[in-house]
């Protein structure tokens, strides 16, 4: 079973945005990357689900407990989320 991802992300973040479309693309070349479910906090609308969790730059990916990746997304970076978070629990 797939790890729970955190995305924390801003509504106007263009970092974000291209984060989401580098989603996308991977998920579209490796359909196994679909089983992973990312909850997605918009830090300004939810300020209480990012309390706890160490980060200044969005978008930060959390797996499990896990940073990730914080800041500007490449297409590398984001599928290392995908592989962390199918290493399963």
């Amino acid at each position: 079973m797939p790890k729970t991802v955190k995305m924390m992300i801003l509504e106007d973040c263009p970092y974000c945005r291209q984060a989401f479309a580098m989603e996308k693309e991977l998920i579209a070349a490796h359909p196994e990357y679909g089983q992973v479910n990312i909850e997605v906090i918009e830090e300004n609308r939810e300020p209480e689900k990012t309390e706890g969790y160490d980060y200044w730059y969005v978008p930060t990916y959390f797996v499990g407990d896990k940073k990730v990746h914080e800041g500007v997304p490449t297409l590398e970076k984001v599928e290392q989320v995908f592989r962390e978070a199918l290493q399963g629990e």
